[in-house]
């Protein structure tokens, strides 16, 4: 059974405005990813494509995209992508993130995040989610690698 996120993309991803409303309805469980006004445009087992507008709130002292919005743009992307491949009877936490800051951001980001299949449903292990933000020339000026602790859920 896939999780209760991906279920909830594929009823509203259809349309711009579900998307709006996913993103929504992530950020209120999540308050912090509401720093960044992310649109999440895709969500699959094993990828999710998240943007953000450059926009004041989430510019530094040099006018490019803050690191930081960059970090929480990846952490996102990666999250929902982790939470759409694992089987439902498992659950994640991010246990650590690599990050490289390849060049100034400028303009609408899109992080694109890829994460592996489980090997075992049964045992507890770590997925690394990749993840790639580009700009809208298409160059990639952020790449994050994140450790995703992934377990059986509890009973």
């Amino acid at each position: 059974m896939s999780s209760q996120a991906l279920r909830l993309f594929r009823r509203l991803g259809a349309s711009p405005s579900g998307r709006w409303l996913f993103a929504k309805l992530i950020c209120r469980r999540a308050p912090y990813f509401a720093s960044i006004a992310p649109r999440v445009e895709v969500l699959e087992p094993g990828r999710c494509i998240v943007q953000i507008r450059d926009r004041r709130a989430v510019r530094n002292h040099i006018g490019s995209v803050h690191a930081i919005a960059l970090c929480n743009m990846a952490e996102l992307a990666g999250g929902l992508a982790t939470d759409a491949t694992i089987p439902d009877s498992m659950r994640w936490i991010p246990k650590g993130m690599t990050v490289r800051y390849v060049a100034k951001a400028h303009g609408t980001m899109t992080a694109t995040a890829t994460v592996p299949t489980v090997a075992d449903a049964a045992a507890a292990q770590e997925l690394q989610a990749r993840v790639e933000v580009r700009d809208i020339g298409n160059a990639v000026v952020f790449e994050a690698d994140i450790a995703m602790w992934v377990s059986p859920r509890k009973r």
